[in-house]
């Protein structure tokens, strides 16, 4: 089995749903299977100490989950057009991974949720890239062969699968963003399954 890691952080939880449709998405594919990691919340003032396992929700994800996935589907809200702190924060102590190229050549995707619509969905998602990029990862978007990219009239862009969530955070998925979302996840496990055998 390939294991493809769905990582993400999120504070008013619109972000763990879309990651629960993302690995849905992961989980049709044969032979792949997800594995849900998020990261805990930064301190402004010093670092924070959280336990090793959360009170609830997935586990707290390791670099070494990282060096070991097959494929990586990435997902944060935005915080003024860019990811939010905490996810930074662990990408931003990868660098052991960099070094060694562990991420080299693994294929990646990445998704967000806003309050608006115009609140920065593309620009976040595009900033989420740029990391990966460093790392050597093969960036898969969302193709408009996908007819809700053409009708959706809330989240979703061919750089990855996006949320409204509304001003007051209280938006549910809509059904087009929920398909995006495991369109997303069946996506990067398929690149995966085909790296893996030698296809790509």
């Amino acid at each position: 089995m390939l294991n493809i890691l769905v990582l993400y952080y999120s504070r008013h939880g619109h972000v763990a749903t879309m990651a629960r449709h993302v690995a849905r998405g992961v989980e049709l594919v044969p032979q792949c299977q997800a594995q849900i990691r998020t990261v805990p919340p930064v301190s402004t003032v010093c670092q924070a100490v959280e336990p090793e396992i959360p009170a609830e929700g997935p586990p707290y994800a390791s670099r070494q989950d990282l060096a070991e996935c097959a494929g990586l589907a990435l997902g944060s809200p935005t915080r003024f057009g860019n990811m939010a702190a905490p996810l930074k924060y662990f990408i931003d102590g990868t660098a052991d991974l960099w070094l060694s190229g562990a991420l080299i050549g693994k294929p990646a995707v990445v998704f967000d949720s806003t309050g608006s619509l115009h609140g920065g969905q593309e620009s976040t998602l595009l900033s989420m890239m740029l990391p990966l990029l460093h790392h050597g990862m093969l960036i898969v978007g969302l193709p408009y062969s996908l007819p809700e990219l053409m009708t959706t009239e809330s989240g979703g862009t061919p750089y990855g699968a996006s949320h409204v969530a509304g001003s007051d955070n209280n938006r549910p998925l809509a059904e087009e963003e929920t398909r995006l979302c495991a369109a997303l996840g069946k996506r990067l496990a398929q690149t995966a399954l085909e790296l893996h055998r030698g296809r790509l």
